[in-house]
């Protein structure tokens, strides 16, 4: 079996960033970036958020502002974890983590009333817990984002082509289609 140069470098990342969950959870690793454009607000932040083996206080703050519950303006704590796998998502594709934001955290009354107004929204939606996240990848096509994060085979991966977007989140791996 030939392996490509992309793949090898792909791999590489991958090992170097931590792909073990051990290493997600802030014990270890090199650097890691986001680079995040809230749709609804047209807020932007570049920002590592993970350095010298742990979080940045400051950067964290700085991304739950930006996912944020645009319609209440309620502000709640992202799970790292989700920022570890969009992260992971996109170098396993081998770009940059450049994402466009379509929903991060989800207050109870705007979750309530979406799913009032039959937007197929789930009554206990991790977007509640701040552990899920609505998203476009830079350049990538939904269709291949939905399954590079299959393949990584972590948390809820829901591919909406007709919204063009796929939700990540970090409960238990399943997939599915909206």
């Amino acid at each position: 079996m030939s392996i490509s140069r992309r793949r090898l470098l792909v791999a590489g990342l991958l090992g170097a960033c931590g792909g073990s969950r051990a290493r997600a959870a802030g014990r270890g690793g090199p650097r890691r970036r986001l680079a995040l454009r809230n749709l609804h607000t047209a807020e932007q932040i570049d920002v590592e958020y993970f350095r010298d083996g742990g979080y940045v206080p400051a950067a964290l703050a700085g991304i739950n502002r930006l996912l944020r519950d645009f319609r209440t303006g309620e502000v709640h704590r992202m799970d790292p974890l989700l920022l570890d796998h969009v992260h992971e998502v996109a170098l396993s594709i081998g770009v940059e983590p450049v994402f466009s934001v379509i929903s991060g955290f989800r207050s109870a009354q705007t979750n309530e009333r979406l799913r009032a107004h039959g937007h197929g929204v789930a009554q206990h939606s991790l977007h509640l817990q701040g552990r899920a996240m609505d998203v476009r990848l830079a350049g990538i096509d939904c269709a291949t984002l939905s399954a590079a994060a299959q393949r990584l085979a972590r948390g809820g991966v829901g591919y909406y082509r007709a919204s063009d977007f796929v939700h990540l989140d970090t409960g238990a791996f399943r997939t599915w289609r909206g």
